[in-house]
């Protein structure tokens, strides 16, 4: 796994991420109330870290699609949670390409391969 550092003063995973979302943002493209998005946050539908200089939580933008949140994220966060990721970690693994994919695994959870992407979270755990 890289090393975690910084470039500038942007960490490399905000850099690895194209874009994010904070918070309200979530709420107002889910048209949710904030306390539902802490509620997705709890119960892994989303995961969130603190970027920026001012620390905000955030979302990376891909996790949300077509105004709700990618429905095969979910279960992926579990396994690699249950297997001792972070929620940087997490992140990290999804947006990090793959040549035997190829691309990165939250392109091919968009793109409807979720099953795949599972054995190979699994697979990241051992």
């Amino acid at each position: 796994m890289p090393e975690h550092g910084t470039l500038g003063g942007v960490t490399d995973i905000e850099q690895l991420v194209p874009a994010w979302l904070n918070l309200p943002e979530v709420a107002e493209a889910l048209d949710l109330p904030i306390t539902r998005v802490h509620s997705l946050i709890s119960d892994r539908s989303l995961v969130s870290i603190r970027i920026g200089e001012r620390r905000i939580r955030s979302v990376p933008a891909e996790f949300l699609l077509e105004g709700s949140v990618l429905d095969s994220l979910r279960g992926t966060v579990v396994v690699l949670a249950d297997s001792g990721f972070q929620d940087e970690d997490i992140i990290r693994w999804l947006y990090t390409e793959d040549e035997s994919l190829p691309g990165r695994p939250i392109d091919a959870l968009r793109n409807g391969r979720k099953t795949e992407i599972r054995r190979r979270a699994q697979a990241a755990a051992w």
